[in-house]
């Protein structure tokens, strides 16, 4: 299977394990919420337009609602797992693996983590894998702010990423998935270290 489909896997797996009404780490969505923006980005793009331009979020906010009511949480959980409908472009050649691996990763953290549910057991590669979707994204993810930041990866001193200028710098140490949910925004959730001065870190969490 590419990423995209074991991250697919994990993250279906996931929401099952957690069930519906379960808190995420996507501030005030359950997981039938997460399971149906989910959906709706594969298969109706433009009923998911409103998480990234504001005054469309009235109208994907109601589609969101109109969807859960559609289908029960299981059967919805299963469609996604099937992967994209016939006529989605997430059906293209790799379109899957680019645009969802990530996406799939962190919604399924997004799952997992405020209910206790253990992650899954990965393959050798997939460190290497993170590390190398986090060189390439962390400068997207983490734009503008007065700190720079360094993402180092734990245990590997060499590694590492600098997002941000200046002379305040704030060294953040952890596993590479654990540094991709902080550059992803879920920062409280991320197992990861700071290493700097307190006002540069404090100046962070503003």
């Amino acid at each position: 299977m590419s990423r995209a489909q074991t991250e697919r896997t994990h993250l279906c797996d996931a929401l099952l394990t957690v069930g519906p009404e379960a808190t995420t780490l996507c501030e005030g969505w359950t997981a039938h919420d997460l399971a149906a923006h989910i959906w709706l980005r594969e298969n109706e793009p433009l009923a998911s337009l409103g998480n990234v331009v504001p005054p469309l979020k009235e109208r994907a906010d109601a589609r969101l609602e109109q969807f859960k009511q559609q289908l029960q949480y299981d059967e919805l959980v299963e469609l996604i797992r099937r992967g994209p409908s016939r006529f989605s472009a997430f059906r293209l050649p790799g379109a899957d693996e680019a645009a969802n691996s990530l996406e799939f990763l962190i919604h399924g953290m997004d799952a997992r983590r405020p209910n206790g549910v253990p992650e899954p057991a990965r393959d050798t590669s997939y460190l290497d894998w993170a590390w190398n979707k986090l060189v390439k994204a962390a400068g997207l993810l983490m734009r503008g702010g007065s700190v720079a930041q360094v993402l180092e990866r734990e245990g590997r001193p060499d590694q590492f990423v600098r997002v941000g200028r200046g002379n305040r710098i704030v060294t953040v140490i952890g596993r590479p998935d654990e540094l991709m949910l902080y550059a992803f925004g879920r920062r409280e959730a991320a197992e990861v270290r700071l290493v700097g001065l307190d006002d540069d870190i404090e100046a962070l969490a503003a």
